[in-house]
């Protein structure tokens, strides 16, 4: 997240929004100050893992992410 964060102030927007529908608190007052607003209504005290929030969170191989990368490069 810190890394797109760097890529995308190149650009000078005028505002950086980052949402995720669950995270660390701690993680998303780590990200505050980096960012315009940090939109995260889930913050659980007691967060683990982001796969315990969903129902369904199935892991994806290697394979799999070198597949989507590929087809994003054409």
């Amino acid at each position: 997240m810190r890394v797109a964060i760097e890529a995308l102030k190149k650009y000078k927007p005028a505002a950086l929004v980052i949402g995720v529908p669950v995270a660390a608190n701690s993680t998303c007052q780590e990200i505050e100050p980096l960012v315009t607003e940090v939109v995260c209504p889930l913050r659980p005290s007691d967060f683990y893992a982001v796969g315990c929030w969903y129902t369904h969170f199935p892991q994806i191989t290697d394979e799999e992410v070198i597949c989507l990368l590929e087809k994003s490069q054409k």
